[in-house]
């Protein structure tokens, strides 16, 4: 056996009844009925373990948590539901090889580091209407990561094959709210992304075209205000190369939240659905053409983290580059970035070597394997990266954030011996606050501390 069925399942406490005392139940009939019709279904299936894939559990950036023991509790006291309690017993032959597979595969699970064994609402609300209908099971919780999107995918081949393994009958669960910011009247007001994104993950789920969520950029997802999308694509992740009959129970949006009820049944093996494979040669193809219009400074920190990843040597300041690169000297920012992702940044304020070209491969080999947030880069990663890199004019000392503009200056934030600096132009940083509030804390400097700013401007390759 393995995941023979999976389901997309919203986690809003008003969806228990000892939760709302009646209060919002009309605004969300649909949801609750599908919620029912899912847990129906799933006493009839009888399976043996139940996987819960929950967007508010133990979360790590680089890393899986799967929660350990062997029974785990919760209530839902704190939405004032006094007394609805929950129990269940974890399924420890199948977390066991989940993270052996997952090892296997190089993807980084476990049972490590858990801050709260209690069970989150993620898993409580599903499991609320699940136990109505069907008790005899063992439970497996799976927390997202601040991982790509891909390697929660992977993690979706992970869990199907473990599955497999163990010859279990394995039910899926993917806790998932759509956008919180629907309407102006929701609890985190509107964004006009939140709408589009329901739209475009609903239509994928009504047609199971898994590929179309990888389409989903992460600053979308996040003015969106979403929580479950990685949820969804553990699930996707365990349906790779089978065919996918997948139904829409209900979608609904009242209170400013999405809520998507869907069910997914696997048919028959289908060589064609190799998503993942045609997701990353998409990728590859797309970074092939950008090393075609690579300029020498973005191609000159490619080669000196490949040679250094592949010889374990430094390599030789190239002879055949401009005069810029040789003759000027400047501070310089080399920015690595893989799945779209920050995958490593290391940079110099003021130059420390005798030319630009010195820098960027000093600063190159410095963000792929010196930067403590992440792990080296390893040689199976290099085609899958690009790059980035920012070349420092000189700081000027200015008296006020109003001399300041995000788009136009970096800003480099002093005090004592404290020093933080953040690049002009950044996703998500709109503001001349936000720019130096996080070059404050990247520095470790509170907002009681007396502060010298100066600013930079910067020539981008990329």
């Amino acid at each position: 056996m393995a995941i023979v069925r999976a389901y997309t399942l919203p986690h809003p406490p008003l969806a228990v009844p000892t939760v709302s005392k009646g209060k919002g139940s009309k605004e969300i009939a649909d949801t609750l009925s599908a919620m029912d019709e899912v847990a129906r279904e799933i006493a009839s299936i009888a399976p043996e373990t139940i996987i819960y894939i929950t967007p508010h559990g133990t979360v790590y950036s680089d890393y899986f948590h799967i929660s350990p023991g062997k029974k785990a509790y919760g209530d839902l006291e704190r939405f004032g539901a006094h007394g609805e309690t929950f129990e269940t017993y974890y399924d420890l032959d199948l977390v066991s090889e989940i993270i052996r597979v997952a090892q296997k595969h190089d993807i980084y699970a476990g049972t490590q580091g858990e801050k709260d064994a209690k069970l989150d609402h993620g898993v409580t609300v599903p499991m609320w209407y699940i136990n109505q209908h069907y008790n005899n099971y063992q439970s497996v919780r799976v927390s997202q990561s601040a991982m790509a999107s891909v390697e929660h995918y992977m993690l979706g081949q992970v869990i199907a094959e473990a599955a497999e393994n163990k010859e279990r009958k394995v039910v899926l669960i993917a806790s998932s709210d759509l956008s919180h910011k629907l309407s102006a009247e929701g609890p985190y007001g509107f964004s006009a992304e939140g709408p589009k994104f329901d739209s475009q993950v609903i239509k994928a789920l009504e047609k199971a075209d898994f590929l179309s969520l990888f389409d989903i950029t992460d600053e979308f997802r996040e003015r969106a205000g979403e929580c479950g999308y990685n949820s969804l694509m553990i699930l996707a992740g365990c349906f790779d190369r089978q065919n996918v009959d997948a139904k829409l129970l209900s979608y609904e949006g009242p209170f400013g939240v999405g809520y998507a009820v869907a069910r997914f049944c696997p048919t028959v093996r289908n060589e064609r659905k190799n998503i993942l494979e045609q997701y990353i040669n998409s990728n590859l193809e797309k970074i092939e053409n950008m090393k075609n219009i690579e300029d020498e400074y973005q191609n000159l920190a490619r080669k000196s983290l490949e040679h250094m990843v592949m010889t374990g040597e430094e390599i030789p300041t190239p002879g055949n580059i401009s005069d810029e690169l040789i003759k000027r000297r400047a501070g310089v920012f080399v920015s690595i970035y893989k799945n779209n992702r920050l995958r490593g940044c290391i940079g110099t304020i003021a130059p420390t070597k005798k030319c630009v070209a010195d820098e960027i491969i000093q600063n190159a080999i410095s963000a792929g394997m010196s930067d403590t947030r992440f792990e080296p880069v390893q040689a199976r990663e290099l085609p899958l990266l690009t790059y980035k890199v920012d070349v420092l004019s000189a700081p000027e000392l200015i008296s006020g954030r109003e001399q300041l503009d995000v788009k136009r200056y970096g800003v480099i934030v002093t005090s004592g011996y404290k020093r933080g600096l953040l690049l002009p132009n950044l996703d998500g940083i709109d503001t001349v606050d936000d720019q130096i509030d996080i070059a404050r804390k990247k520095a470790g400097i509170s907002h009681d501390e007396k502060i010298k700013l100066e600013r930079f401007k910067v020539i981008r390759h990329e």
